[in-house]
């Protein structure tokens, strides 16, 4: 058995990170679908034309279960940047 010793200052600077992304990660899974006003934040834009382009076209997913509510698919927006991420040199 190996045992690791921290300072008490690194140790709860640790347990925080660690803290800290397990809440991020029950945030999204929680948050599958997304209004509008993330899904624009998400995607770095400002214009809800642009949204409803991306929409249309079939490049990110949406769901709209009545009439004046139009929800966005957190993954979908997600694989959408990352289709578009251009590598570093």
């Amino acid at each position: 058995m190996e045992v690791i010793c921290l300072e008490t200052e690194a140790f709860y600077s640790l347990v925080e990170k660690v803290v800290s992304q397990l809440r991020e990660k029950e945030d999204q899974k929680s948050n599958k679908w997304i209004r509008y006003e993330e899904a624009m934040d998400l995607l770095g834009i400002k214009s809800k034309v642009t949204l409803q382009k991306l929409r249309d076209e079939g490049k990110i997913r949406y769901t709209h279960p009545e009439k004046k509510i139009i929800l966005y698919d957190r993954k979908s927006i997600e694989q959408y940047l990352e289709k578009h991420a251009k590598e570093t040199f």
